[in-house]
């Protein structure tokens, strides 16, 4: 992530349990394992995408040979969230007008 400017090093991961009473407009899942684990929340989200990308974990017994699956799950993002960024302004503005 510092390749491309963003600082995690303080982000830790956090276990789905914690979120289970919390209402999300948009639940987006990256991996087909968590898809099929992935807890009900109270509220249905909204809107639900699966975004069908392999583990990148999964590619590699150490950080050094998992790396370019890591980089490849990083620019498949890179290159769909700016499509999610416009439907989300496309949706806000939608509701600004109504």
């Amino acid at each position: 992530m510092a390749e491309s400017g963003i600082d995690i090093s303080t982000r830790t991961t956090k276990h789905m349990d914690r979120f289970t009473q919390t209402r999300f407009d948009r639940v987006i899942t990256l991996c087909d394992k968590v898809r099929e684990i992935c807890p009900e929340f109270p509220g249905a989200a909204a809107v639900n995408a699966h975004w069908s990308m392999p583990d990148p974990a999964s590619e590699g017994a150490t950080d050094e040979t998992s790396y370019p699956a890591f980089r490849r799950t990083a620019e498949e993002l890179e290159s769909r969230i700016p499509f999610l960024i416009g439907e989300l302004t496309l949706s806000t503005e939608r509701r600004n007008v109504q």
